[in-house]
């Protein structure tokens, strides 16, 4: 946060950029660092459930949250993992819980929901960040595994949202985040049904947005490029790749690498925070440029 004499600052830049005839110069902000308070605490007082958190994005984004001072409720599948998130969090000195649940699942997601607000008393950020990929066509594709794929990356953000929003409601607003990719926003080879679930993600958020808005609820979704995750190297299993072979040509973009998971983290503060009180129905892309000339 900034401080009082940091504000006067920026007040007066601001002044001077209005009416530039004033003997104030402008200065960059990066100028003002000695006025900027490092232990910002962004969400302090705020609750967070986090759905896939014990892995990659959601892991990160967890801890992250953790350290900006918000209380975070880990939900996944994989317990040991989830555990182990919680633990970590526990030696930052914020409040933290795990619980396994199949957010696919409108019973688990109701458990989830209830039992986070009677333990921390609400919910003030929901990140919907549990997903799944299956590489295939439409013709190699089973009609197991395509009710799979959307269960999980759009049905969960369905039930979830569903239990949240009445409690955010209540409390005045809330941020929900739901992690789409930059698949979500234009095709890619073999993954039909991802690229479905993750499209339907893109517009489910704008109509949440929409929706939801008049009651001080936000809904923005990410649009990741590929992240340096466990679910990355699946993909080229899947496809029966080598996997440094793989990784090598995902990181054919303008920025000529991968993004690992804690960048995707800060996107997801960015939206779970009041910098970013007026936005909603956004798909914030973060893929160091590989849809920039697609899009």
């Amino acid at each position: 946060m900034w401080t009082e004499a940091g504000r006067g600052v920026l007040a007066r830049r601001a002044h001077t950029a209005r009416f530039p005839d004033t003997a104030i110069s402008l200065i960059s902000v990066s100028q003002l660092g000695v006025m900027y308070d490092p232990t910002r605490n962004l969400l302090s007082g705020k609750v967070a459930v986090v759905t896939g958190g014990a892995s990659g994005i959601g892991r990160a984004t967890a801890l992250l949250f953790s350290r900006e001072g918000a209380a975070v409720i880990v939900v996944d599948l994989n317990e040991s993992s989830g555990v182990e998130v919680v633990n970590e969090i526990s030696t930052i000195g914020t409040r933290a819980k795990f619980m396994k649940a199949d957010v696919s699942r409108s019973d688990d997601c109701k458990r989830v929901v209830e039992s986070s607000l009677a333990e921390f008393g609400g919910i003030d950020i929901l990140f919907n960040n549990a997903g799944i990929v299956c590489r295939a066509t439409v013709l190699d594709l089973s009609e197991e595994n395509w009710d799979r794929v959307m269960n999980v990356n759009v049905k969960s953000i369905f039930l979830m949202s569903r239990f949240v929003i009445p409690i955010m409601a209540r409390n005045g607003g809330g941020s929900i985040i739901n992690t789409a990719s930059g698949w979500g926003l234009t095709g890619g080879a073999k993954a039909a049904v991802y690229c479905a679930s993750k499209g339907a993600v893109v517009l489910l958020t704008k109509a949440m947005a929409v929706d939801h808005g008049p009651e001080k609820v936000r809904v923005n979704c990410i649009c990741p490029g590929d992240i340096d995750t466990s679910m990355l190297r699946n993909e080229a299993q899947q496809l029966g790749q080598p996997a440094d072979r793989f990784l090598t040509e995902a990181a054919r973009r303008p920025m000529g690498r991968i993004g690992t998971p804690e960048e995707i983290a800060q996107a997801a503060l960015y939206l779970a925070s009041d910098a970013s009180s007026f936005v909603t129905g956004t798909a914030l892309v973060v893929d160091g440029g590989g849809l920039a000339g697609s899009v």
